[in-house]
């Protein structure tokens, strides 16, 4: 591990982190370079002491070991204070290879049970909502993150047969969806929200799983009676997004659920580049880790053309998560500047600048007039 040289005499030990970088597939590699560039230029300002410590694993170090991380990554991953990665995918790895084997992994052994995902229409960003006004949609995912639907339980039978057939179990513990519940309830009273808490459910359709968790949300509702709550089916959900989304604040969803209505809420606040997660253990045991939303996108690897902000977010919800709520406002400050200004956008956003150049200007938006 790389050691912190800068000593002053007001460093404390409480603004010491440890961070894993694991940059992982595609454009990962590209938006976390970006991200360290941001995270070191506000260390500087900031008098904090990040050490960065990186670890190859991703796609191309399954094709050369046939495991996208070592036996032991999670033993060595569990000493540090947080985890920041970039993306994994590869088009010549099947997508549960390369999930089951790293991310998913990672979540469930540092019980990474809330994946939060916020998601705001900027001032200079357009919706493809043509109503939307920047600030008015601000909706906040908060997504169960190790169980559900992708707790992986089920089997293949006659595989590769004419007969096969692949059963896949959603798994809702009673214990699993009240503590998510009640973290999406203590964020909504943290931010004084007047909006309802939503649920989101299917339990019409499942009526096992999914049963489960309505009853979990009535009951960890009734501990909150200053907060209105509303349950929708993830089908209307997905159709309010798009007719009412200013109506939204904190949003509580299943694995499976919360992944595609973020998705979604990436969209219409102006692009999926924008979408920055934590995975997040709220207690403290384990270290969290932070990544983009977006995927691997090996179309675009090498060609300037991937959106660095994502990533750049991700590290600043990083950075509150450590403690350091400044630091961490000075990076959204500089994000909104640079997004506002709009002359080092990417072409995602619909500017010409390519994903240095987004990095750079973030950087600048940092330094104090």
């Amino acid at each position: 591990m790389a050691k912190c040289t800068k000593k002053t005499e007001e460093k404390l030990s409480d603004r010491n982190f440890s961070i894993a970088v694991i940059r992982g597939d595609g454009i990962g590699i590209e938006v976390v370079e970006e991200g360290l560039k941001v995270l070191r230029a506000v260390d500087d300002r900031a008098a904090l002491c990040l050490e960065f410590t990186e670890f190859p694993w991703g796609s191309d170090y399954y094709l050369e070991h046939g495991a996208m991380m070592p036996a032991d990554a999670l033993e060595t991953l569990a000493g540090f204070d947080a985890i920041f990665l970039g993306a994994v995918g590869h088009p010549e790895i099947h997508d549960h290879v390369t999930l089951n084997e790293l991310l998913l992994p990672i979540r469930r052994r540092f019980d990474q049970y809330v994946c939060l995902r916020p998601n705001t229409l900027f001032s200079g960003m357009d919706s493809p909502l043509k109503k939307a006004k920047p600030g008015e949609i601000d909706i906040t995912l908060v997504r169960e993150n190790t169980e559900g639907e992708y707790a992986n339980v089920g089997g293949i039978q006659f595989e590769n047969q004419s007969s096969e057939m692949g059963v896949q179990a959603g798994v809702f513990t009673r214990h699993g969806c009240e503590r998510v519940i009640r973290y999406a309830f203590e964020l909504a009273r943290s931010r004084g929200s007047k909006k309802p808490v939503t649920s989101i459910t299917k339990s019409n359709a499942q009526g096992y799983g999914m049963v489960v968790w309505d009853r979990a949300f009535e009951r960890v509702s009734a501990e909150y009676p200053e907060l209105s709550t509303q349950s929708l089916l993830v089908d209307a959900a997905a159709m309010e997004f798009v007719r009412r989304p200013e109506s939204f604040d904190v949003v509580v969803a299943s694995n499976l659920f919360g992944d595609i209505l973020s998705d979604l809420a990436a969209i219409i606040t102006g692009s999926i580049g924008l979408a920055a997660s934590g995975n997040i253990n709220p207690e403290g045991d384990h270290p969290s880790m932070f990544e983009p939303v977006h995927g691997s996108a090996p179309d675009i690897v090498g060609k300037g053309l991937a959106n660095p902000l994502a990533a750049i977010l991700s590290a600043a919800m990083m950075l509150e998560h450590l403690g350091q709520a400044a630091a961490a406002a000075a990076i959204r400050k500089a994000v909104l500047s640079v997004v506002e200004q709009g002359a080092a956008l990417p072409p995602d956003m619909g500017g010409t600048a390519n994903t240095t150049q987004v990095g750079d200007a973030v950087v600048n938006a940092l330094k104090p007039a």
